[in-house]
């Protein structure tokens, strides 16, 4: 019996080496995803500008395409997309950015009284609630909390004073990423069948799985873009017409929290309701209206602008996506958090597409 069974694995894991080793589309696919990877990870920073300027053509090829399907010539669609992009980047520099900018400063020169207010309200605690919090344990969290804020300054500090490198490398930015995507637009086939000379003649597999993850990729990026547009727009329109203060940098926070699903959501909740309050307090009409819009806005996000813009989109368990945030982004800062879906989903197609025991497909892609 234990002879039969070992027989029984033996063969097993016999079957399974000779059903992926010899598959030559396999190994390819996997050189080919270790190389990028690689290659991504350890140039990102020299060719950040390129990295760039390649997933914002990608983004904007969709538009092309449309154009395209409207009976205009591409070389007419690059140009009207190109446009488009150049004027949405120059509103983006020239005003969201200084105004941003500006009501930051603001909320920055105006934290001193908001600590005092926070203070003077803490320092009531103990008389409220005797039992539970003592005036000394209040004194000792109070000073807590202001060597941390003055820990936080002098980092603010010391990052200004590297702002003139900062400022050369967005010049960089704003000359080499705009020129990069209008050829990467202009000349695709030309750069794609340059690509293509160095890739194996047997590529079924690869092509399969790049073709799921176009889709699945074009769809959730064009998607959160979209997704953060329209949160922008509706917060400014919301908090304005309220009357709050910081309008557009909250509503700009409003925008960029879906970049971290789940996470963001609540993080985003403390800024708006803390400004809210220090505005108008508890006890004031606008601070309720405020509250009920908020919580409009969230819900309408979730219940209605993500299963519009997201139903074509591979479904990930929610386990999955915190994983891919935490991974990718530990890897790639910034852009591992945007792009952490996205790059889960190349993940969920490599698995899909892989080549396993009992598929009847094998031949269609076997070296």
């Amino acid at each position: 019996m234990t002879i039969q069974s070992s027989s029984l694995n033996l063969r097993f894991f016999s079957e399974s080496l000779n059903r992926i080793l010899p598959n030559a589309q396999a190994v390819y696919l996997a050189i080919i995803l270790l190389v990028s990877f690689v290659l991504i990870y350890s140039l990102s920073d020299l060719l950040m500008p390129v990295f760039a300027s390649i997933v914002l053509a990608y983004l904007l090829e969709g538009l092309v395409g449309k154009i395209i399907k409207l009976g205009l010539t591409r070389i007419t669609a690059v140009y009207l997309v190109f446009s488009c992009f150049m004027t949405c980047l120059g509103f983006l520099l020239f005003y969201l950015m200084p105004l941003v900018s500006q009501q930051t400063v603001d909320l920055i020169q105006n934290i001193p009284e908001i600590i005092n207010r926070t203070q003077a309200l803490v320092l009531r605690l103990p008389e409220l609630y005797p039992k539970l919090i003592s005036e000394n344990k209040i004194q000792q969290m109070t000073f807590s909390v202001q060597q941390e804020l003055l820990t936080y300054g002098q980092n603010v500090l010391s990052l200004s004073a590297a702002s003139v490198v900062g400022i050369v490398s967005a010049m960089i930015y704003l000359f080499l990423v705009p020129m990069m995507i209008f050829f990467f637009l202009k000349d695709k086939a030309l750069l794609i069948d340059w690509f293509l000379q160095f890739m194996p003649k047997q590529r079924h597999l690869t092509v399969r799985v790049w073709k799921e993850v176009d889709t699945q990729i074009g769809n959730y990026v064009r998607g959160k873009f979209s997704e953060i547009f329209i949160l922008w727009f509706v917060s400014f329109a919301t908090f304005a017409g309220i009357g709050l203060n910081y309008a557009m940098l909250l509503a700009v926070l409003m925008g960029i929290q879906v970049i971290i699903p789940y996470i963001g959501a609540t993080l985003i909740t403390f800024p708006v309701l803390g400004v809210a309050y220090f505005q108008w307090g508890l006890s004031g009409d606008q601070f309720m209206y405020l509250v009920i819009a908020y919580s409009i806005i969230q819900a309408l996000d979730g219940v209605v602008l993500v299963p519009v813009l997201f139903s074509e989109a591979v479904n990930l368990h929610a386990i999955a996506i915190i994983v891919a945030i935490l991974f990718f982004g530990g890897v790639w800062g910034f852009w591992g958090v945007f792009f952490a879906i996205p790059l889960a989903t190349v993940v969920k197609a490599v698995l899909t597409a892989w080549p396993r025991l009992g598929d009847t497909n094998t031949k269609t892609y076997s070296g």
